[in-house]
C-alpha cells in the first residue's frame, strides 16, 4: 500500500509526498485519516531543528500524533470493525526509510488496534484533539488541581476546562498576548502584572518558557508546587534562596498514558468536557507546507487541523 503523508526531510523542509506502508499484521487496523492536528510543541521543535536528541530521532520523518479517522480494514481479532471511527496517536508504519516520528500526518495509517481509541464519528475534526486533552488530564491527575495556569493557548484552555470538569474551583490564567485572553469559559484570564495574589498553592505552566520560575516562586504560598506541562529545550534554572524560603515543590508532567486517554474520552462522552472553540485554522492536506508554517508562526492560530478528505 501507498499513501500521501507529510514528510519533514529536515528543518523547515516539509512537503506532502507518496510513501509506502507496511502490510498489516494480526491485531492491526488500517485507518483512513479524516483530520490531523499540528502540534505547536514537539512538531514545531522538529520543524525548527531545535528538538534535543533522543532515541529514534532523525529525518526524514512523518510528524503528527493527533489523527482521527475511519477504520477501513482489520486484521485478526481487534475488537473493531470497518466503519468505526478512532483516534490514532501516531503510527510507525512507513517504508522507504521514512521514520514514523510520530507518524500521524498521513492519509492512511496502519497501527495496532490496541493503540487507537474508538470515538463517536460526530466528533469530526475535534476527534484529533484527544491526545492534547489527555496530556492536560495527565498533568492534572498527578496532584492537586491548580489555582493558577500560565498560558491561554490550546493546552492552557484544556487545563482550565478539565480543572472545572474535575470539580475544582475556577483557576486564574495568565496570558501575555492580549488577543489570546478571550475565549475563557468559567474562569478569568488576565495579564500577570494585573494580578497581586501571592499565595497560589499549585501553578501549572503551559507556556514552555524556561526562564519563568523566578517569576512564579514569589507568587506561591509556602510549600506550593509548580508543575511544568510544556516541553523545554533550554535548561531549567532558578534562584535557590527564594525557592528555599517557599519550600518549593517542582513536578514535571510527561506525556499521557492510556488511562488518561480513557478518562478524557469519558469526560467528553459525558458532556463534561467541550472541545469547542479550540480549532481556529483549517487547511487541506495538499497545503501542508503553508499550514505548518502558519501554525508555528501565527500567534492567532491556536490549533491548525489538516483535512485529508482528498488524500489517501
Amino acid at each position: 500500500m501507498e499513501t500521501q503523508a507529510v514528510i519533514l526531510s529536515g528543518p523547515r523542509s516539509l512537503h506532502l509526498g507518496q510513501v509506502g506502508l507496511k502490510a498489516p499484521v494480526d491485531g492491526d487496523v488500517v485507518v483512513r485519516v479524516r483530520h490531523s492536528g499540528i502540534s505547536t510543541g514537539t512538531e514545531k521543535l522538529f520543524w525548527q531543528g531545535t528538538m534535543p536528541p533522543f532515541p529514534g530521532m532523525g529525518y526524514p520523518l512523518v510528524p503528527g500524533y493527533e489523527s482521527f479517522g475511519e477504520v477501513v480494514e482489520t486484521c485478526g481479532a481487534t475488537g473493531l470493525r470497518a466503519g468505526d471511527h478512532v483516534f490514532v496517536p501516531g503510527a510507525n508504519c512507513f517504508q522507504d526509510g521514512v521514520r514514523g516520528l510520530f507518524g500521524g500526518a498521513s492519509g492512511v495509517l496502519v497501527t495496532p488496534a490496541a493503540r487507537v481509541a474508538k470515538l463517536d464519528a460526530a466528533h469530526g475534526e475535534k476527534g484529533a484533539l484527544l491526545a492534547l486533552a489527555a496530556t492536560a488530564y495527565h498533568a492534572l491527575a498527578g496532584g492537586s488541581l491548580p489555582d493558577l495556569i500560565i498560558g491561554h493557548g490550546t493546552l492552557g484552555r484544556l487545563l482550565a476546562r478539565i480543572t472545572l470538569a474535575m470539580g475544582g474551583p475556577a483557576p486564574t490564567v495568565w496570558e501575555i498576548d492580549a488577543a489570546r485572553r478571550s475565549g475563557a469559559e468559567g474562569y478569568q484570564v488576565i495579564a500577570a502584572e494585573d494580578d497581586s495574589r501571592r499565595d497560589y498553592r499549585v501553578i501549572l505552566d503551559a507556556s514552555g518558557a524556561a526562564g519563568l520560575l523566578d517569576t512564579l516562586v514569589p507568587r506561591l504560598a509556602k510549600g506550593g508546587e509548580v508543575v511544568l506541562c510544556g516541553f523545554y529545550t533550554a535548561p531549567i534554572s532558578f534562584a535557590f534562596p527564594p525557592a528555599f524560603m517557599k519550600e518549593l515543590r517542582l513536578r514535571i508532567a510527561s506525556e499521557w498514558q492510556p488511562a488518561d486517554l480513557e478518562a478524557t474520552r469519558r469526560l467528553m462522552d459525558e458532556g463534561r468536557l467541550s472541545l469547542d472553540g479550540l480549532i481556529t485554522h483549517r487547511a487541506d492536506a495538499s497545503d501542508a507546507g503553508a499550514a505548518y508554517e502558519r501554525a508555528f508562526t501565527d500567534s492567532t492560530c491556536l490549533k491548525m487541523i489538516l483535512d485529508w478528505s482528498a488524500e489517501a
